[in-house]
């Protein structure tokens, strides 16, 4: 681990950045990074390097060090880490397109700094089917199997075993069910194994649509295990569009909650309420609801 700022290669100035929340609301990364949170420490693992970084200050300011362990160019890993985070969004702008009422502008006010991340698609994708019928820890422990069973070494300059990359499709694609339920999956080993074959076989995740949310979420849900709530997780954190806004059981009792009194409504309501109140920054209204949901319902 690094222990001063200076250890590290480059540095990124930010603001209404929260690595805690960010990090722990079950994104694809509080799924398989190594963090240290009191310290502001991160470390994960893309394709072929892993990324080391530290945050220093708060969501209102502060600043992040990074810095490769392949030896990735500094303009590179910055460009890696501003993508991932979100860092070009204009945050106060999206709070205030959607704190359209007290309920979620305590959310906002609670998780200040929690952003959105945007991952690799077949990472999302995979973590969300690893996500059906689950919770963190349990995702957690299943991913961080998968990527050390099947995720390729990635090596220094010198040529030193760094790290596991987080496995490709291809990686998966000649695994048997029975393989991967030795990692842990239960159930979701057939829809991994099926979905590592169709997305290495028949569709290239890479050359969907990302702006089209109509079409894209019709193609996420050709993939088997893939249903319209896990297409949306996929949608919105592995393409950033930022019209899907997926609901499971936390966000649709938060929202009959906060906004219907209790009283059950069906999904394609909720939808479309969403889509009225808050637009074009549906999704990042999503992820405040989810996760002040869940602080809820603990509660």
């Amino acid at each position: 681990m690094m222990s001063t700022a200076e250890s590290m290669a480059d540095r990124i100035d930010t603001s209404y950045f929260d690595l805690r929340h960010t990090f722990e609301s079950a994104q694809p990364l509080t799924f398989h990074a190594d963090a240290e949170i009191e310290k502001g420490y991160m470390r994960y693992s893309t394709y072929d390097d892993v990324l080391q970084l530290r945050f220093f200050g708060d969501s209102r300011s502060g600043s992040i060090h990074m810095k490769s362990l392949a030896g990735m160019p500094e303009h590179c890993v910055e460009k890696e880490v501003v993508r991932r985070f979100r860092l070009n969004d204009d945050l106060p702008k999206i709070y205030k397109m959607i704190n359209t009422d007290n309920a979620i502008g305590n959310a906002t006010r609670h998780f200040h700094g929690m952003r959105l991340t945007l991952n690799d698609p077949w990472e999302a994708t995979l973590c969300f089917i690893v996500s059906q019928f689950n919770n963190v820890k349990r995702i957690r422990l299943i991913v961080r199997k998968l990527i050390a069973t099947y995720g390729m070494e990635i090596k220094d300059k010198e040529g030193r075993v760094i790290g596991k990359a987080f496995p490709r499709s291809e990686d998966l694609a000649g695994a048997t069910e029975k393989e991967l339920m030795e990692c842990g999956t239960g159930f979701r080993g057939r829809y991994i194994a099926s979905a590592a074959k169709f997305c290495t076989n028949n569709l290239d995740l890479y050359k969907l649509n990302a702006k089209d949310y109509d079409s894209l979420m019709e193609n996420l849900m050709e993939i088997d295990g893939v249903g319209e709530k896990v297409a949306d997780c996929v949608a919105l954190m592995g393409y950033g569009n930022l019209r899907a806004f997926p609901i499971d059981v936390w966000v649709k009792r938060t929202l009959e909650k906060m906004y219907f009194n209790g009283k059950d409504k069906n999904i394609k309501y909720l939808k479309e309420f969403a889509q009225e109140r808050w637009g074009d920054y549906a999704g990042y209204a999503q992820q405040y609801i989810f996760w002040h949901g869940r602080e809820i319902m603990k509660k």
